[in-house]
């Protein structure tokens, strides 16, 4: 693959990691996705508090703003294995895409503010979305908490201390559905996982995410240019440098 080929959310180079994320038939189309991404797109716990990490960090993107230290972690790792580091650039975990996906859940996509959520709720039809009184943030925290049980059962290991290959089987069992999970199926969980990996390998870096803007160089997306006056009318591709939301006021 040359290096001005598209990079493909991937669970690594091999084809049977390919073949994992292409047959679960899981798009990122058929997800509620969360504000950030825009049009751009058509990684003890029960001691443990929310807490913010790295609170002296100048940069606020690589502070936690809801997950815990473990619940960060097992997100950092799941992420990383739906889109790794290839040699076609950056995984998520380099990118900080759970970090991005952190910083979702604390807002009010994680709370659902703007979203009806009171019952009665039935079943929905094959033609309908999801429906529950969940939210975002109690759909992760079930959901990362059940690889780390599913893991402990399967492998008698955490999650984070899986091989790739055995993450990937965990992660398999899930987007099969295989799994059995309270308020919802662990096909939808994982869907939703997927699609905000991916929403955090391509969104903005001012959301936390897309590190240097290396998701954009993978794609030669330019980002947010002041103006494209100057090429517009060019019939030859013009390769333009990214430029991020916050590049354009030096902050």
């Amino acid at each position: 693959m040359s290096e001005q080929e598209k990079k493909e959310p991937i669970l690594d180079k091999r084809s049977s990691r390919r073949t994992f994320i292409k047959n679960s038939g899981l798009t990122v189309g058929g997800i509620v996705l969360g504000g950030a991404l825009g049009s751009l797109l058509g990684k003890d716990s029960t001691t443990e508090t929310h807490v913010h990490s790295e609170a002296t960090a100048s940069n606020a993107n690589v502070a936690l703003m809801y997950f815990t230290p473990n619940q960060y972690r097992i997100t950092e790792a799941a992420a990383e294995r739906i889109f790794p580091a290839d040699d076609n650039g950056p995984g998520a975990k380099e990118l900080l895409v759970a970090y991005y996906i952190d910083h979702q859940l604390a807002s009010g996509w994680g709370t659902g503010a703007k979203e009806y959520t009171t019952g009665p709720f039935f079943p929905a039809e094959s033609t309908q979305g999801f429906q529950s009184s969940l939210n975002r943030q109690q759909i992760f925290e079930i959901g990362l908490n059940a690889f780390e049980n599913h893991s402990l059962k399967t492998y008698e290991k955490s999650f984070t201390e899986l091989s790739e290959d055995e993450q990937i089987a965990i992660l398999t069992d899930f987007s099969e559905g295989k799994v059995e999970l309270k308020g919802m199926t662990s096909t939808y969980f994982f869907n939703l996982f997927r699609s905000t990996t991916i929403e955090g390998v391509y969104a903005d870096p001012l959301y936390g995410g897309n590190k240097d803007m290396e998701g954009w160089k993978m794609k030669n997306f330019p980002g947010h240019q002041m103006s494209y006056v100057d090429i517009i009318e060019k019939e030859e591709f013009v390769k333009l440098e990214p430029m991020a939301l916050n590049s354009q006021h030096n902050h």
